[in-house]
């Protein structure tokens, strides 16, 4: 391990160590996560793409990296990770790989030793800000602003791909879709899934039901993804819709409502959502840095669930019509799996 540091665009500078093949500037907008385990499924989490992910828990590392089977896609998608202390050895069966050596094969660069916690304190001062791990006496010139870049272009599937042979198709929009959100739609043998690219017309083809994947960056930049929805809600008004995360902002945006960036975002497997209209609250796994604003709704539309930590939109929900979306991850991975009822009601809309 060598010497280097993070440098924040807000002016704050913290000493650490990366593993010697780290060079040069790497740029990202620097969030933090709260779990306590997960980083495998996180780090290959599409969502998390150009950006740079600070790990709260003070020891990461210590189960290894497991195979493929558990992540969230087939490579490393942040750009960088921050840790208080890296594991130097791990211990799990399913291990195959401790997390520096499977950050080098996808050269994603990773420093150490940086007080995590006092880093936390100034996002949560500042929101979440721009920044780079840095090797070497440069320092960076430029940060990037994640909403200027086109993110899920770079993470959503470059053709369309169908899957099983049921009676019900719906349509699967990938804006850069978590695996395990396709695992659990697979296992449902009543659905042909036909997997589509973020900008797809899908509103001239045949079909039961929409489906719209979470994804990266500002939901601003979907707008041709929020189009063919709203065309797809005037065509077939009684065809069901559901979103999850990023598909839950495209909804938004959809219906003629406003996004809006979180001053630091929900990321964590332990946040709770009170079901509107119930005493019933759920745990959930949650990964965004956008919400729908409350206040730009229609009024055919309600507040479905909500964030009992800062009482921000977590589900939207038509008054009469099939269309609901949440911001929260009912698929886990990593996380509760509470609310995996909301796959079986929305195919049992169909």
């Amino acid at each position: 391990m060598i010497p280097a540091k993070l440098v924040l665009q807000t002016g704050e500078v913290f000493e650490g160590k990366v593993p010697t093949w780290v060079k040069g500037i790497n740029y990202g907008e620097i969030v933090f996560n709260t779990g306590m385990v997960g980083y495998t499924e996180v780090l290959t989490d599409p969502s998390y793409k150009g950006q740079i992910v600070c790990f709260t828990y003070p020891m990461i590392g210590n189960y290894g990296v497991e195979n493929q089977k558990h992540w969230e896609s087939d490579q490393i998608h942040a750009a960088g990770v921050i840790v208080s202390e890296l594991a130097p050895f791990y211990a799990r069966v399913q291990g195959e790989s401790s997390l520096q050596a499977w950050c080098e094969k996808y050269n994603t660069p990773i420093i150490a030793d940086i007080d995590t916690r006092a880093l936390t304190k100034v996002l949560r001062h500042h929101g979440v800000v721009s920044g780079a791990i840095v090797v070497g006496k440069d320092l960076p010139k430029k940060y990037p602003n994640i909403s200027d870049l086109d993110l899920v272009s770079e993470v959503t599937i470059d053709e369309p791909l169908t899957h099983g042979q049921g009676e019900k198709t719906v349509i699967v929009v990938d804006c850069g879709m978590k695996a395990n959100i396709w695992r659990y739609l697979c296992e449902y043998s009543n659905l042909t899934l036909k997997r589509v690219p973020y900008d797809y017309d899908y509103t001239k083809e045949s079909y039961d039901g929409v489906f719209i994947s979470n994804g990266p960056g500002d939901p601003a930049r979907c707008q041709t993804t929020a189009n063919v929805l709203k065309e797809a809600m005037a065509k077939s008004p009684q065809k069901p819709i559901f979103g999850i995360c990023l598909g839950s902002q495209i909804m938004g945006i959809a219906i003629g409502a406003k996004t809006y960036k979180l001053k630091f975002g929900h990321r964590a497997q332990n946040h709770p959502c009170l079901l509107e209209g119930s005493n019933r609250s759920y745990l959930t796994s949650q990964n965004h840095g956008f919400a729908v604003d409350e206040a730009t709704m229609p009024e055919n539309w309600e507040v479905w669930f909500r964030n009992l930590n800062d009482n921000t939109i977590q589900g939207i929900k038509h008054k009469e019509l099939p269309y609901s979306s949440v911001q929260f991850h009912p698929e886990a991975g990593p996380g509760p799996v509470d609310t995996a009822w909301l796959f079986d009601r929305f195919v049992e809309q169909l």
